[in-house]
């Protein structure tokens, strides 16, 4: 067998040119495949990761993977907003342990503005209930005297070089224009987050006292005409926040969530809707999951296409290696040899353009990931491969070796008379 295989590698090194192409097509199939897969796991678990240890997310009635994706992920936007009547209605229920209040809307050089209250650091949990530590700098005071204090999350200041001293400016909603821009009143960054792996490392969070502050002299997403409030001057006014985007409770006890839910869905006051974090993700994930596995259909077919060609290129030289075929048939190897010869090639072929593929895909892991970090919140672990992993990569190895079968069996095929004789 080692000397087949021996023959098998020298033939291979033979048409190196041809192969090469071969390997390569192979490589990107796995590299996709691989890619792909780490992509679906690293994203899955990111979204699972993002809020724990609470134990409903409360806002208005709407849908519940809507109100998970703007309350927890900051994408998209809150139907409607909730009275903060409501939220203390809800906190003053007898199952409630505690409630952080979330305001939303607000941006800064397109970064989603959290507006919370220093509770917010202490309550909010995200991966195996993980706290939230500072790289530097303290929680915003949440007080008059630091009405203008902000925390800004990893990616904010790795992606815009902040740290606890930076000035910086917030923008009414989502525009990116000098016209929406609260420059009046600027703020301190007083802390920056260590990294989490979820959107609270793109997020700025400031008080909700402050985003009633930058928002007195502005009605209708504008600036009211001739009317302009002085950053120190805010202080005398009441900054009480009147409605919030959504809220995040936790219980005293995970027994009651069903009776909580039920509270406020009968909610009188005002339609709200109170979802459990972990039920709105696994709807999440229905509803991608066919956009899911069509990219794993698309990479599965790339594969086979890829494995198509190695057939194909065996096949093409095989009417150009017959005298050599028998050649070793006159000097004494049988059909069933010829046969694994070439599946030796074919093997050692898949396996070579297999492994490069699974470096690349490790390389675009370690090269893409604080791209995407940075630009869509995704963390891309660099770990040991996973269990799917191994069986994409196991399946790419063997699916090459049944086809490398094909050309072999048409070589068993091959007489040794029509070797030493070619038809032309």
């Amino acid at each position: 067998m080692k000397a087949l295989l021996h023959v098998a590698w020298a033939s291979a090194l033979n048409r190196r040119g041809t192969l090469a192409l071969v390997v390569l097509s192979i490589a990107l199939a796995t590299a996709l495949l691989l890619g792909l897969e780490r992509l679906r796991t690293d994203i899955r678990a990111g979204f699972a990761q993002s809020v724990s240890g609470t134990d409903l997310v409360v806002g208005a009635r709407t849908s519940p993977v809507q109100l998970m994706l703007y309350a927890v992920f900051r994408v998209g936007g809150a139907t409607n907003n909730v009275s903060m009547a409501s939220i203390r209605a809800v906190e003053a229920h007898r199952a409630v342990a505690w409630v952080v209040p979330l305001s939303l809307g607000d941006s800064h050089r397109g970064r989603p503005v959290l507006g919370t209250t220093p509770a917010y650091f202490e309550r909010f949990r995200h991966g195996d209930r993980q706290l939230l530590a500072f790289a530097a700098g303290r929680p915003f005071a949440g007080t008059l005297d630091g009405l203008y204090e902000a925390v800004v999350g990893a990616e904010v200041a790795a992606s815009l070089g902040y740290a606890p001293g930076a000035r910086i400016t917030l923008t009414h909603g989502g525009g990116d224009t000098l016209a929406a821009e609260h420059a009046d009143k600027p703020f301190t960054v007083v802390g920056v987050l260590a990294r989490t792996g979820t959107p609270v490392d793109r997020t700025v969070h400031v008080s909700l006292e402050a985003l009633e502050a930058i928002h007195l002299d502005w009605a209708g997403g504008a600036p009211i005409p001739g009317m302009r409030i002085p950053a120190e001057a805010a202080r005398k006014f009441d900054l009480a926040p009147k409605q919030v985007t959504a809220a995040l409770v936790g219980l005293k006890n995970r027994v009651a969530v069903f009776n909580v839910q039920r509270f406020v869905a009968e909610y009188e006051g005002e339609a709200l809707l109170a979802v459990l974090p972990a039920v709105a993700l696994d709807e999440l994930w229905q509803v991608i999951g066919p956009a899911e596995q069509s990219l794993l259909a698309i990479s599965a077919l790339v594969a086979v296409v890829s494995l198509a060609s190695l057939v194909a290129v065996v096949l093409a030289g095989l009417n150009e290696r017959r005298r050599e075929l028998a050649v070793l048939r006159a000097v004494g190897a049988g059909p069933r040899h010829v046969l694994l010869l070439l599946a030796a090639e074919g093997m050692l072929v898949t396996l070579a353009g297999a492994l490069l593929g699974a470096a690349v895909a490790a390389a675009l892991v370690l090269g893409a990931g604080p791209l995407l970090q940075r630009e869509f919140g995704i963390t891309l672990s660099a770990a040991a491969p996973t269990a799917a992993q191994w069986g994409l990569f196991g399946a790419v190895v063997a699916a090459g070796m049944l086809a490398s079968l094909v050309p072999g069996w048409r070589a068993y095929r091959l007489s040794l008379a029509d070797g030493l004789s070619p038809r032309t």
